[in-house]
Order: C-alpha cells, then sequence, then structure tokens
C-alpha cells in the first residue's frame, strides 16, 4: 500500500468517525427534546394566563406546554363593555363556551403562544373564575 492510499484510508476513517459522532449527538438531542418537553412543565396554579402573539389572553387550564399541541380548557378570557352615555369602561371575565359552536376547549398552535403565566390563587382573575362556578 502507497503513502498516498494510506493517508486516503485515514482520511476517510476519520470522515466515517466524524459522522457517526454527528448522527449519534442529533439522535440525542432529539431524544432530550421529544421526552422533556411538554411532560416536563407543570404549573402550581389551577389557571395559566396564555398571551396569544395576536394580543389576546386567555385564562384557563393548559395541559401540554413545551409540546406540539398545548390544549386550553376551562377558557376564560376579558371582555371590555364601554358605557355609551358615560364613556366608562368596565372588563368582565366571560367564560368560553357560550358562544354558538359552544368550544369546551381550544388547542392552541405553539408557536402563537408569546408567554404562560400562573393565575395567582388570590388574583382577581382566580376570584372571578370561582365565582363563576370554577375551581
Amino acid at each position: 500500500m502507497s503513502e498516498n492510499q494510506r493517508g486516503i484510508g485515514i482520511l476517510q476513517i476519520i470522515w466515517t468517525i466524524a459522522a457517526l459522532m454527528v448522527i449519534a449527538v442529533g439522535t440525542v438531542y432529539l431524544f432530550a427534546r421529544r421526552g422533556g418537553s411538554a411532560s416536563d412543565v407543570k404549573f402550581l396554579t389551577p389557571y395559566q394566563a396564555v398571551l396569544l402573539t395576536n394580543g389576546s389572553v386567555y385564562f384557563g387550564q393548559l395541559e401540554g406546554y413545551g409540546g406540539p399541541n398545548p390544549v386550553l380548557s376551562k377558557v376564560y378570557y376579558v371582555l371590555t363593555q364601554t358605557n355609551s352615555e358615560t364613556k366608562q369602561t368596565n372588563n368582565i371575565l366571560v367564560k368560553r363556551g357560550k358562544e354558538l359552536h359552544e368550544p369546551d376547549r381550544m388547542y392552541i398552535n405553539p408557536r402563537q403562544i408569546l408567554f404562560v403565566e400562573p393565575v395567582g390563587v388570590n388574583s382577581k382573575v382566580a376570584q372571578l373564575i370561582k365565582e363563576q362556578g370554577g375551581q
């Protein structure tokens, strides 16, 4: 075997090892992301506030956050009403489900979620949910 052939053989071995390392690292990364995404996110409060990229805020019980198919159930949102005479605004908390299609949950595109925050158990939102028959 000539020096040139040995050099080519060593180069092929190095490239093969490098390719196997890239495949191994990629596989570990994919399994780590897949196994640890949605199941690791646990909320300590019964309700969460979910802000979407369109500016909408919904309150509810979020499951599957961090995964490909987050679901928000027991959904509430704030509706602002303006008194036409006094021009004074009033915010009320509305439970979803009264609409014509009577939705009982929202499947949210995870790319549309800007952030999620816990709704404090002593907050005004939590109190209003409780008054409407929520937990």
